[in-house]
């Protein structure tokens, strides 16, 4: 059973800094890209930051030199560090597995709630 589990949500001021992580189940992440995406109350979900196989990395223009995305294959866990936090921030945090093996499939995390204080 492919599971992923987040976990580095909280409560945090405004300039503040949280690290969210997410480990996934081995027989999916060597060959999936790896994201993190939020919903804030009453929008939709949102791609925050997306880390490829190959290390390659794109982030969402809200979030670009704030945020960074990482991988650990040898865990096989990604990373979103948050710096600069703003209370705009503020959403459930999901972690997502876009799987390119034999077929295409996304995983999704059970998500992590952000608070950023102003």
């Amino acid at each position: 059973q492919v599971q992923l589990v987040e976990s580095g949500g909280g409560l945090v001021q405004a300039g503040g800094s949280l690290r969210l992580s997410c480990a996934a189940s081995e027989s999916i992440f060597s060959s999936s890209a790896m994201g993190w995406f939020r919903q804030a109350p009453g929008k939709q979900r949102v791609l925050v930051a997306v880390v490829a196989s190959g290390g390659s990395t794109n982030y969402a223009d809200s979030v670009k030199d704030r945020f960074t995305i990482s991988r650990d294959n040898a865990k096989n866990t990604v990373y979103l560090q948050m710096n600069s936090l703003k209370p705009e921030d503020t959403a459930v945090y999901y972690c997502n597995a876009h799987f390119l093996g034999l077929y295409t499939r996304d995983y999704w995390g059970q998500g992590t709630q952000v608070t950023v204080s102003s």
